[in-house]
């Protein structure tokens, strides 16, 4: 039986990887930008929205919370090619995009680099708990 004080388990998983050598301010600023990805293609993601006492309404968030990994250069490289080869859904961003300034720009700066030469400073997964496991296991939590 299930009333609203059982806590609520999810059978997927919400991970972000960040490079470990990032500046505070970029480690914040990718994560944002990453799980942006995720809320805008997933609906499932999303939970219902917020509303104060005096029935201020508050933009929906995250059903499920969000773990944050740290880990290297080769880290990232590695849980990436995990995530592609079980066809999660998953963003990226790279070293590139902290110098252009627009979406347009971050897409070309993506899409000029070969898959396996992209210079990972980011990575965002969603999916089934056990897979989104496998992609993130050995990598350290974010401290």
């Amino acid at each position: 039986m299930t009333t609203e004080t059982t806590p609520v388990r999810f059978d997927t998983k919400i991970a972000v990887v960040l490079r470990e050598d990032l500046q505070s301010w970029q480690r914040l600023n990718v994560t944002a930008f990453l799980v942006s990805g995720l809320g805008s293609q997933l609906p499932e993601v999303i939970g219902e929205p917020y509303a104060d006492a005096d029935g201020t309404a508050y933009l929906p968030m995250f059903r499920q919370p969000v773990l944050v990994f740290e880990g290297t250069k080769e880290t990232l490289a590695a849980a990436h090619g995990r995530a592609l080869s079980r066809s999660l859904p998953r963003s990226v961003f790279t070293s590139d995009l902290f110098t252009t300034g627009n979406d347009r720009d971050n897409r070309a700066a993506v899409r000029a680099v070969p898959r396996d030469q992209l210079d990972l400073v980011g990575l965002a997964v969603y999916g089934p708990r056990n897979a989104v496991d496998k992609v993130v296991k050995g990598i350290p939590m974010h401290p």
